[in-house]
């Protein structure tokens, strides 16, 4: 794997997971946090908008707006996990 993409991988998981601690207030985690969400994030958006038939495009913007779709639901499912 290249040095380049693993520098994508991490931009993007940044910029996701700064967003969606944004949006689902009170759940920033930090800058390797946010890595960490939003990566996890794009890798359970991944999965989880095909099976439901939704596609966003190519490119970097799609790259962080699937991770951000992904890094929120993560976000949301660990406050239910916190409150229980």
């Amino acid at each position: 794997m290249a040095i380049e993409t693993i520098l994508v991988w991490l931009i993007v998981g940044a910029v996701a997971g700064w967003l969606a601690g944004l949006i689902v207030k009170g759940h920033g985690f930090g800058l390797v946090g946010n890595i960490v969400v939003g990566i996890v994030g794009a890798f359970l958006a991944g999965w989880l908008l095909p099976q439901v038939g939704l596609a966003i495009g190519g490119g970097i913007v799609a790259a962080i707006i699937n991770a951000l779709i992904g890094a929120v639901i993560l976000l949301f499912i660990i406050g239910l996990i916190k409150r229980a």
